[in-house]
Order: structure tokens, then sequence, then C-alpha cells
């Protein structure tokens, strides 16, 4: 039996290719950005939209999304065309993706959109950035079966993916929403349509740049598509015990890193009082601290493998975040706002964020290594089945994790339309309380499961033995001697 994938390729790819596939990823980055720390606020202190309601149809639009994604997986595992599995989608999906997303930020009423209408356009963007997203990394373990040079497509796809969101971010500090624009609605239009125009150009150029390497008939022809069918191969392969345990690790960390970008601003603007100035520079420093995982994290994985280097990224980073904020809880910080402040609580967040990134590319990475693993006990490859699986473990904890947000920040007391430095003690006190013991369960918990990830460095390149053998003839998809 000739399984789909044995004669994937191994070795180094071409730098043009990981560039192209990586690009991809500006779309992700532009709209985890804007949902994750632009949206609450701008619903909630700019249209007037309870905050608790804002978070609870964020939340819940993630959650139906996250229902969604393991069909979208699912059907692009099954699509056979001339283009792959994968092109198709992409193609599709990109121009509606930016309309939406416009239309986000520019909701045509006047006074606080509806519950029911936020919900709807947010379940429209999510689903379309699946159907670009989805296909788009299952395309990882197609392009490279190597343990090292997946990570590498993932550092290109984390590269450019936060380069996007962190480019609109400090767009948005600096030209649509400086100082106290933040707070009110023109600029949010503007940022909607560049954010648009992004989106489309990063989906488009990136299938056209591996069209020529990706763009051929499937090995296998799948059988005709019926829901029966479809459930029970998502269920089969959501039901691999490495991917169980995976998951598990990812949802306390996407949990966590939903809660946080939800209330980024709200700790910048009112606990630590960032001055404009901060507010520009923070981007960079975000940048800064992605591109020393870019040039790191290859070694590490070398080094150490994938589980133990996350499990360890994990507890550095949750030390180094939560710091300043126990130490402003006792006393110990210095004048909030001054100059000293604000350089110390740049200078954790640069060295806590390279830890955390690396602990998001570490697990994306990992479930590569699970797609081998599936096909060696099955004899079917399942890559969209698995990272669709991902996505919905990622989007269904973060918004838990926006959910979490919103209600600190109402069971805080955080007035409507507060000011920064008029805000009680008390309150911004309760919301540092809150976000450190959150912060530090999600984290713990995130940590003992990735650490007992089972697929080694070494079980991979045995599974892939294993698979080459089938390949050729000399044992069946299961390992079996015939």
């Amino acid at each position: 039996m000739k399984n789909e994938g044995s004669a994937t390729a191994n070795g180094l790819l071409p730098l043009r290719l990981k560039l192209y596939h990586g690009f991809g990823a500006v779309a992700f980055g532009v709209k985890d950005n804007g949902f994750s720390v632009f949206l609450l606020i701008f619903y909630n202190q700019v249209l007037g939209m309870d905050a608790g309601l804002v978070s609870a149809a964020l939340g819940l639009a993630l959650i139906i999304d996250a229902m969604i994604d393991p069909m979208l997986g699912n059907l692009s595992d099954r699509t056979y065309t001339r283009w792959g599995r994968r092109l198709p989608w992409l193609y599709a999906a990109a121009l509606p993706l930016a309309i939406a997303w416009a239309l986000l930020w520019s909701p045509p009423i006047d006074g606080p959109p509806s519950f029911l209408g936020l919900l709807m356009v947010c379940v429209l963007v999510r689903m379309l950035l699946s159907a670009c997203e989805v296909p788009s990394v299952a395309l990882v373990p197609e392009l490279t079966s190597d343990y090292v040079e997946r990570t590498t497509l993932f550092r290109y796809r984390y590269l450019f993916g936060w380069s996007g969101g962190l480019i609109m971010l400090l767009l948005a500090y600096i030209v649509f929403l400086p100082g106290d624009e933040m707070l009110q609605r023109e600029g949010y239009v503007s940022f909607g349509v560049l954010g648009g125009v992004l989106i489309f150009l990063s989906v488009v150029i990136s299938a056209l740049g591996q069209h020529k390497r990706v763009a051929h008939l499937p090995t296998q022809k799948p059988p005709p598509f019926s829901l029966k069918v479809a459930f029970s191969e998502i269920y089969e392969a959501f039901s691999e015990r490495a991917f169980l345990i995976l998951a598990a690790g990812a949802l306390g960390a996407f949990i966590s890193q939903g809660m946080t970008f939800a209330i980024t601003n709200y700790l910048y603007l009112f606990v630590w009082e960032f001055t404009q100035t901060a507010f520009i520079i923070y981007p960079l420093v975000l940048f800064v601290s992605v591109l020393i995982v870019f040039l790191t994290i290859g070694s590490l994985h070398e080094r150490f493998g994938k589980p133990r280097t996350a499990f360890w990224a994990t507890l550095v980073s949750l030390t180094l975040w939560t710091t300043p904020y126990v130490l402003r809880l006792a006393g110990a910080w210095p004048e909030i706002g001054g100059t000293l402040s604000t350089a110390l609580i740049l200078g954790f967040v640069l060295v806590s964020n390279v830890f955390a990134v690396t602990v998001m590319i570490s697990a994306s990475s990992m479930v590569a290594e699970i797609v081998e693993a599936f096909q060696v006990r099955t004899g079917r490859r399942a890559e969209g089945s698995f990272y669709s699986g991902n996505w919905f473990v990622q989007k269904c904890a973060t918004g838990v994790g926006i959910f979490l947000a919103g209600m600190m920040i109402k069971l805080s007391g955080m007035p409507d339309n507060a000011k920064p430095g008029e805000v009680a003690a008390a309150v911004l006190d309760n919301l540092t309380i809150y976000y450190i013991a959150a912060s530090i369960g999600l984290a713990l918990f995130s940590a003992y499961w990735l650490r007992r990830f089972p697929i080694t460095r070494d079980d991979h390149e045995a599974t892939l033995k294993t698979l080459d053998a089938a390949a050729r003839g000399n044992i069946d998809a299961g390992g079996v001697v015939p």
C-alpha cells in the first residue's frame, strides 16, 4: 500500500518557499491583534456596549467557530482538485474575509450594536479566517517530514504573523488611534480597511507563492463526503492520545493568552499608565522578542526536544510576566507612569514574551508529529483534522480567556469611560489580583501536560522509517510485515 505523504519532502526547503508560506500568517496576525487587543475596548468604551456582553459575544463567537473548524479541516483533507487539497480554500476565502474584517470595525449603526449583530459578524470573520488558516497550516506536514525543518516553517509563520499584528498595532498607536483617539470611533474605520487589505494580500500572495509546489492531484481520491463518515474520522483523529495530551497543555496556554491580550490595553492604560511614547515602543519590544525566538528556537528543539522546551519556557514566562504585578501589589515598584517603571515593564515584557512565543511555536510544531503517528496506526493522513482540532482548542480556550478578561474588568469595578490616573487604587488592585491568580493557575496546568507529550524526536524518526518501509511495500501502514 502506498501511503499519501510517504514521499513528503525531507531535508531543507528553499528559502523562497518558507517566506511565502510564512507570509500567509500575516492575515492571522492582523486578525488576532485586532480581536485580542482592540475589539473589547472599541465595543465597550467607544461604542458603549456593556463589557460583559462584549466579552460574552466574542467568547461565544469563538466557541461557535471552534465547532465549525473540525468540519473545515475534514473538508480540506477531502478536497480533491488539480490544485491540491488546500489552495482552493485560500483562493476562495481571501476576499470575503477582507470585506467582513472591514465591516467589523465600521458597524453601520449609531450607538451600541446589538449582542446578536456583534456575534454574527465575529462568527463570519472567524469562520472565513479558519477557511484560510487551517488549510495553510495543514500544508506543513505535506511540505516536509523533517523534525527541525517543520519548526523552521513555524518560525517563519510566527515571525510573519506577529509582524503583521505588530505593524497594525504600531499603526494604531501612531496613526489611527493615538492618545485619546483610542476612545474615538473614527480611527477604527481606517484601521479596519487597512487590515482587510493586508489580510487579502497575505492569503493570496502566500497561495500563489506555493502554488507550483503543492498544486497537484492528491495521491488518493477520498470517498464521497458524508456527515457520518466525516464525524467518524474527526472523532478518530481527536481520540489520538498524543493529540489529547497536547490539547490539554494548549488549553491552559491559550486561555491565558486570550485573557492577556483582551485585557492588555486596560493594564497598560490604567494599571501602568503608559504614555503615548510607551505605546509606540511596546510593539517594537514585542517584535524584538519574536525575532529572538526566530533565531533561537531551532537550536532549543535540537538540543532539548519540543516537549521539554515548551515545559520550561512556560514556567520561565510565568515567573517573569507576573513579577511586576506582584511587586506593584507589595509596594516595591517604582512610581507608576514614570520612566523607570515603564522601562522595567517593557524589559519584563521583552524577556517573558520570548518564552511565551517559544511555547506557542513548540506546541504548533508538535502537532505535525501527530500526523505521522496517526498514519502509522490507521493508514490515513489527517493534517487538516489535527490542525483544525488544534484550532478548536485554541479558539474555545481564547474565548474563555476573553470572557474571563471581561469578567475581571466587570468584577473589579472598572467604570465605563474611565480615564487613566483617575481609577480608584482598590479597583486596579482587584484587577491585578484576579489577573495574577488566573495566570499562575493556567500556566501550571499547561506546563504539566506539555511535559507529558509522548512523541520525542527519536519516536518521530522511527515513525518515518516505518512509513518509508510501508511506501516501498515492505510492511503495511500499521507497521506489520505482510
